[in-house]
């Protein structure tokens, strides 16, 4: 059976598509089989396979990094909005219909039959699945029935590494909101805590690694991700929300 390692974000954009890419070359180039896997994702734009299914391009990439070709055992369930409360959804390749977001939030649970049969199919393939999250796990708001976050992770029983934007302000307020607000089961899931797009003098930024490290007990450890100016790693969302695409 393969390990699983999943990243989860304090928000959408935080910088899990690239961490999840870094991951599957780093495990690729150690001589392990890997794969990427995001149960849910949301974009505008979709890649095509060899086989004419469709799929987001963040597994895309992530595959690329694994040096494997994408398929959409890597992204089951695809939503592609239509307009501010509805998405076209596209399970297994292959569109399911439209639905708005209440009624995709009543039916989703459904789908986790094709969830787990994509997993287990990539299990057989290789050594590593690197699990991509969406959004945050404590939107709470959200929590009932996750497919995608701490609901994910509890279906493969993977490990999470947490990561938080320091671009955005706020990145210890991010980390250990998040914390706080997941059941202490999920709490026991985090097993590190990341701080992407880091500039400047990491010494400054010790003594609050340090304080977070003494607040969120259980053996975390945080770490400082720096910063880049490439944009591959964004996810799909950010990419549609810069080329004026409408998007959740």
């Amino acid at each position: 059976m393969a390990k699983a390692i999943m990243i989860q974000g304090t928000m959408s954009n935080a910088g899990k598509s690239l961490l999840a890419a870094g991951l599957c070359r780093i495990f690729h180039q150690d001589g392990y089989r890997v794969a990427p896997f995001k149960s849910q994702n949301m974009a505008l734009n979709s890649f095509i396979t060899r086989e004419g299914l469709e799929m987001g391009r963040a597994q895309v990439m992530q595959a690329e990094a694994a040096g494997i070709e994408p398929s959409v055992l890597m992204n089951p369930i695809l939503l592609k909005p239509t307009n501010d409360t509805g998405s076209q959804v596209i399970v297994n390749g292959e569109v399911l219909g439209n639905m708005s977001a209440r009624e995709y939030f009543s039916h989703k649970k459904e789908l986790i039959p094709d969830i787990m049969k994509a997993y287990h199919a990539l299990e057989e393939q290789y050594d590593i699945i690197v699990i991509e999250g969406a959004g945050s796990p404590a939107e709470i708001n959200l929590k009932a029935d996750d497919i995608v976050n701490m609901g994910m992770a509890k279906l493969v029983d993977a490990p999470v590494l947490l990561v938080g934007d320091i671009d955005r302000g706020g990145v210890f307020a991010q980390l250990y909101g998040t914390v706080e607000l997941l059941e202490p089961d999920e709490r026991d899931r985090i097993k590190g805590l990341i701080i992407n797009k880091f500039r400047g003098d990491k010494t400054i930024l010790d003594p609050g690694v340090v304080m977070l490290e003494e607040k969120t007990p259980g053996g975390r450890r945080g770490a400082v991700s720096p910063h880049r100016s490439g944009r591959r790693g964004q996810s799909d969302r950010a990419i549609h929300q810069k080329r004026g695409d409408r998007s959740h």
